[in-house]
């Protein structure tokens, strides 16, 4: 590429350091900047005045700016090479399947020139309720919460991004996030509450990566993330959600919980709970490790709890 195009070439040997973005730079993000430490330049978007002195502290350059607000994105444009966008899509606005935040974010990108790769986390609910079924990323989506259909909206812009702008685009599709050094990262809290969980005969399959793993694996994909490609983030286990409780009960060696019928969970648990309760999917992780090369640390939750 030649130098008045690329957004390196162009700048004095001593600004030709790979500069890292991470937006929506919470525990995930701060993995992330301890993986790449010392050999890129980190920077941080954040809305939050109060973060710029932690992040600092981490070694992250803080650039202030708001994914709501898309006139305070302006700044962003052509300042890093790569790209890892890790901010939800806002809740509660209409239209419900819409995720503004990524339509403001690729905007502020597409300005000048565009970074050489965009990282995008999304989540595994994308695919719907799959029954139980192993689920490679060839799947059709068929999101089934406004929360997955605005993922879904996200994965499309930042593939319509990729393409029109030549950026590497990869998606990293992401089930549940857990680790003990983690805040509600461990079902401990809803052990002591002695939450039910389904019976054994309604129960769904659930999937999990290790916060560490999925740092390690965003990491990946900076480099080694293919164009326009989505990977599934996830570990080798295969538990039902009620045996993963009943797991971390036992290592923590606290009561397992109490079992009931789907009936009787709609009458008794929170809408936002039953969601999770209504998916049933097993994930194909061959990319992860084939693609993105990927050693798991924590192959499974026995080793992550």
């Amino acid at each position: 590429m030649p130098s008045n195009q690329s957004p390196l070439g162009a700048l004095p040997a001593r600004f030709r350091r790979e500069r890292i973005l991470i937006v929506g730079c919470g525990d995930i993000g701060l993995r992330l900047a301890r993986q790449l430490q010392g050999r890129v330049r980190l920077l941080a978007l954040t809305s939050s005045p109060h973060r710029i002195a932690a992040l600092r502290g981490q070694g992250l350059t803080p650039l202030a700016g708001d994914l709501d607000r898309r006139g305070s994105l302006a700044r962003l444009a052509g300042l890093a090479t790569r790209v890892v966008h890790l901010a939800p899509p806002p809740s509660g606005r209409e239209p419900a399947w819409r995720d503004p935040r990524t339509s403001a974010l690729l905007q502020a990108l597409r300005r000048r020139t565009p970074p050489a790769m965009l990282v995008y986390a999304s989540t595994t609910g994308v695919y719907g309720d799959c029954g139980g079924d192993k689920v490679a990323e060839w799947r059709p989506l068929a999101p089934g919460t406004p929360r997955a259909q605005r993922r879904a909206d996200a994965e499309a812009a930042v593939r319509h991004f990729g393409r029109a702008t030549g950026a590497r685009a990869a998606i990293l599709r992401v089930p549940g996030i857990y680790a003990p050094d983690r805040e509600g990262g461990t079902p401990r809290e809803r052990l002591l509450k002695g939450t039910p969980v389904l019976r054994a005969e309604d129960d769904v399959f659930t999937s999990h990566i290790h916060a560490d793993d999925l740092a390690r694996a965003l990491a990946a994909a900076l480099w080694r993330g293919r164009p326009q490609r989505a990977v599934n983030v996830a570990d080798d286990t295969e538990l039902k959600m009620g045996d993963w409780f009943d797991l971390a009960a036992d290592r923590y060696g606290l009561p397992r919980p109490p079992r009931i019928a789907r009936a009787q969970a709609q009458e008794q648990l929170p809408p936002v709970l039953l969601s999770f309760m209504g998916e049933s999917r097993r994930l194909d992780n061959q990319r992860l490790k084939r693609e993105l090369r990927l050693r798991l640390r924590y192959p499974s939750v026995r080793e992550g709890l």
